[in-house]
């Protein structure tokens, strides 16, 4: 993959690129980056652009003093696809990430050829009960001790993970942004910025919504649970691919899967042109 950024609106804006083809365009959430993609990309036949959320990775510097909230990503992620001159990209958005993609679809649905989500947050199905209590204590969590934010780190990463060695791995790569910007401040900024209404903003136009669409989801997820993926595959009237045994960062324990699926609604978009 090679690192790319491009400055829109004065914010310093980053993305990991590789291949040719239908442009595909990942989206990751927290605590992670796009190295979250990094196991599904060199298994994508497309161009495929793994987009950093402003504030997020190695552009959390860029997030200091801006609204880093899920529905201000979205306005972030339409403004970069313009600034690129990105045309109808397939969206593939995860946790935080598939809340951006679901309002950016909401606000510009003729922009998008297609709309895959896998264990994203939707609905009324977050924050999860860590960042509720990360963001009460925040005056206090922004202070703790790099080691001890390593660690608060790795149980996250231990309890979405259904691979032992890849929770290890993704702790290693998702947590270096972090210790280089500011510690446990920087996912304080983070978590202080969501705003269920953001996704409840959009939950009653998802029905409404005339997009080719595909869901995959992690059936142990003890953060966004199925039934929320359940439901999204109905509003959007998707076929639903559900992961036994799988937990939440699918994209890392699963990427085989993932790969399969985003080639599938290429395909299936591919044969809708034909």
């Amino acid at each position: 993959m090679e690192s790319n950024t491009v400055t829109v609106d004065g914010i310093r804006m980053r993305w990991e690129e590789r291949g040719v083809g239908t442009p595909v365009v990942l989206v990751h959430g927290i605590p992670t980056s796009p190295a979250l993609w990094r196991h599904v990309t060199p298994k994508l036949d497309a161009r495929v652009l793994a987009w950093e959320m402003v504030g997020y990775g190695e552009s959390i510097a860029q997030g200091r003093d801006r609204d880093i909230s899920v529905a201000r990503q979205a306005q972030y992620l339409l403004a970069w696809l313009d600034a690129v001159s990105l045309d109808r990209p397939v969206l593939v958005g995860h946790d935080l990430g598939g809340g951006v993609a679901q309002i950016a679809v909401a606000q510009r649905p003729e922009q998008f050829a297609g709309l895959l989500l896998t264990n994203a947050i939707s609905y009324d199905s977050w924050p999860i009960p860590a960042v509720k209590a990360m963001r009460a204590a925040a005056p206090v969590a922004r202070h703790i001790p790099d080691a001890l934010f390593r660690l608060v780190l790795a149980q996250l990463m231990a309890r979405g993970h259904d691979d032992r060695d890849v929770a290890r791995e993704s702790l290693d790569i998702h947590a270096g942004p972090y210790f280089d910007h500011g510690g446990a401040s920087a996912m304080v900024r983070q978590v202080r910025a969501l705003d269920v209404n953001d996704t409840m903003a959009v939950a009653d136009r998802l029905p409404e919504l005339a997009i080719p669409a595909r869901v995959v989801w992690g059936e142990a997820d003890q953060f966004q649970k199925v039934e929320y993926g359940e439901r999204l595959a109905r509003d959007l009237r998707a076929p639903l691919r559900r992961i036994p045994g799988g937990k939440h960062f699918t994209p890392e324990d699963h990427p085989e899967i993932l790969a399969e699926e985003i080639e599938a609604l290429l395909d299936a978009l591919q044969d809708g042109q034909s």
